[in-house]
């Protein structure tokens, strides 16, 4: 006879599995949508159509390429300093959802088969001084769920702010 508990407990971590990943994907397509809305400022701060600024973003490879590419044309000469300071806020904005984006994208995820919540596992090495740390665990409870909740309501805002920013100075869209 199949013991009860423990199936429930399997059920319940493969439930809070299941609701980690759907936020995960969540924050990742709110992430994706927000970072493409850079090709509009790119187009905005290097006076170019907007086809040349997606060929120009898709040419560099990672996040971080894409907003120093913003963050210096923002700091340029021609560029006012209205301009300035609201793109350089924008970008530092979206870094900082960074760490806990990498933080979700970057590990395997196990669950308990009693039913606590899901583990992440970091797929990184941490350099030391004078040894290595793998494999990191953490817990993906509920303080985690609402932590990637906020972010994705901090980026959803960021999006709506890029496309006023957007529309104040002009750029094409």
């Amino acid at each position: 006879m199949p013991n009860p508990t423990h199936r429930r407990g399997a059920d319940d971590s493969t439930e809070a599995l299941n609701d980690i990943l759907l936020r995960v994907g969540q924050m990742n397509y709110t992430w994706t949508n927000t970072e493409s809305l850079f090709i509009h400022v790119i187009a905005g701060l290097a006076e170019v159509e907007k086809d040349v600024a997606v060929v120009i973003f898709l040419t560099l490879n990672t996040t971080s390429a894409r907003l120093d590419l913003v963050d210096r044309l923002a700091k340029m000469e021609r560029t006012s300093p209205e301009q300035r300071d609201k793109i350089l806020e924008l970008t530092s904005r979206f870094r900082k959802e960074s760490t806990l984006r990498n933080r979700y994208n970057h590990c395997i995820y196990s669950f308990d088969p009693e039913g606590g919540p899901p583990n992440t596992i970091m797929m990184r090495i941490a350099d030391r001084k004078d040894k290595i740390l793998v494999g990191k665990q953490e817990k993906a409870d509920d303080r985690e769920i609402a932590n990637i909740d906020a972010s994705v309501a901090r980026l959803r805002q960021l999006n709506l702010d890029i496309w006023q920013t957007i529309a104040t100075f002009g750029y094409p869209v």
